[in-house]
């Protein structure tokens, strides 16, 4: 009997030892995976920290919407009496900068296309002529436009580069006003690039207009 007995205990004690195992296997797991949770909680939390500035970057206002929309048909305007200068203007200066202002500014133009078209607003339609917005800062009317067309040589760059400096200061003074009221931040940073590339271009004709 106590061979029998003590057999018993044996087979006892190896079972509750092999259940307290189970039950520590068990809450070993439940804490590694509550830790994992934990874990994986300030990892989301981590990596959600730094899309918190990109969505407060990424939102726009009315100013924003108001700076692309008149900047579309203020850059359309310049790129169109830029490209008179190509069979117009006599100075190879005056051709150069023209050509400048052709690349800089077309390709804005698609940027604040797209920001328009992303944020659900309209996009200001492509008028014949240029003209459309010319009450808009720095923006030539209609005639004035019509009255470069015809000149050419000296005549030509000496309107051209008059013209071109007046729409200029009308350019710096909305990108001021985006930099003031804007809450886009690319667009913001657009309106900071005007306001030094055009700043530097106002310089140089004026420097070519003998004003300096």
């Amino acid at each position: 009997m106590y061979p029998k007995r003590s057999l018993i205990r044996r087979t006892t004690a190896l079972a509750a030892a092999a259940t307290a195992a189970l039950v520590l296997a068990a809450c070993g797991g439940k804490s590694d995976g509550a830790a994992s949770v934990h874990a994986g909680g300030h990892e989301a939390s981590a990596s959600a920290a730094p899309s918190g500035p990109a969505r407060g970057s990424g939102a726009n206002n009315a100013a924003d919407t108001a700076f692309a929309q008149g900047m579309i048909p203020h850059h359309r305007q310049a790129v169109e009496m830029a490209s008179l200068a190509a069979t117009r203007a006599e100075s190879a200066q005056v051709k150069a900068l023209a050509d400048e202002i052709k690349k800089a500014q077309d390709p804005e133009i698609k940027t604040l296309s797209g920001w328009l078209a992303s944020w659900g607003e309209q996009v200001p339609a492509a008028e014949g002529g240029g003209h459309s917005g010319h009450s808009m800062s720095g923006m030539m009317t209609g005639e004035e436009m019509d009255q470069l067309s015809k000149a050419s040589g000296k005549a030509f760059d000496t309107a051209f580069l008059q013209l071109m400096v007046k729409h200029h200061e009308g350019a710096v003074a909305m990108a001021k006003t985006e930099q003031t009221g804007g809450a886009y931040q690319p667009a913001k940073d657009m309106a900071a690039s005007i306001i030094g590339s055009q700043s530097a271009e106002i310089t140089r004709m004026n420097g070519l207009l003998g004003r300096n």
